[in-house]
């Protein structure tokens, strides 16, 4: 049976903080330990990616931080808030592997679409819906149709609606997983620089080493179920990326550290 978590434990400047973390499923076929013994923190304006083996908890984390599955031991803190509270005061927001569009709406009014539940003003949506859109470098495609856009455009207008509301926090489940390296690689040179821009906290969800080195400023590495972090990287390399950063030296030495935490942790492939 899942309990509260509190957030005595949570240290303040964190934006999200979680100690001795655990999260055990109850299935049929007995339980699951999807979480063990986590333990993180994460500062305010960090770019932090996860990775390791399928079904070691990445996302499962990324759901406990969204007030979308509940820990059965251990503390987490969100905004100083437990996820509860986080979520209501929409203090995040979350971009799935699938754009998730609704295919009957315009982008603008998929993007629209939480601040009409949270009751902004047409004036006020109007203002926001034009600065993502143009955050994303999609200005001008308001009026299109899901199914008009390509797949990296859709996952940009996706981002968009996570940013609509101006959450601090950004969460974000291998959102580029599905596309083709090309695409990948222009929209992780993009997503660098909305982050650059915007200052926001990311959490991101990856099973590329090179994505996750070259996006993030710490790297957390996963073990097979139940998972567990067995490595916190943080990376050295500056701030201003240009993807031919990722043939320098300094760049193959951080995903081999990467790639060493995972074989150390059994059972990764790529």
């Amino acid at each position: 049976m899942s309990k509260k978590i509190s957030t005595a434990t949570a240290k303040p400047y964190s934006v999200v903080s979680a100690q001795n973390l655990g999260l055990t499923f109850d299935t049929n076929d007995g339980p699951v330990h999807a979480l063990s013994h986590v333990d993180l923190d994460i500062a305010k304006g960090d770019f932090v990616s996860f990775i390791g083996p399928s079904g070691c908890g990445k996302t499962t984390f990324l759901r406990v931080i969204a007030d979308l599955e509940q820990p059965t031991s251990g503390t987490i803190s969100v905004n100083g808030m437990t996820p509860e509270e986080a979520r209501k005061a929409r203090s995040y927001g979350y971009v799935f592997q699938a754009a998730a569009l609704y295919p009957w709406r315009t982008i603008e009014k998929n993007i629209a679409l939480p601040l009409e539940i949270m009751n902004y003003s047409t004036s006020e949506r109007q203002e926001r819906i034009a600065r993502v859109l143009d955050l994303v470098n999609l200005s001008g495609f308001g009026k299109k149709y899901p199914w008009q856009l390509s797949g990296g455009m859709q996952q940009r207008a996706s981002i968009a609606r996570a940013l609509a509301f101006d959450a601090d926090l950004l969460l974000m489940d291998e959102p580029f997983g599905a596309l083709d390296e090309i695409v990948r690689d222009h929209l992780n040179e993009q997503l660098l620089d909305l982050w650059s821009r915007t200052q926001k906290t990311i959490c991101f969800v990856t099973h590329s080493i090179p994505e996750a080195v070259y996006l993030s400023t710490k790297i957390v590495v996963m073990s097979p179920r139940p998972g567990r972090v067995t490595d916190v990287i943080h990376s050295t390399l500056p701030k201003e990326r240009p993807l031919e950063i990722r043939e320098t030296p300094e760049f193959l030495e951080i995903a081999h550290r990467v790639r060493e935490g995972l074989r150390a942790g059994h059972g990764y492939e790529e």
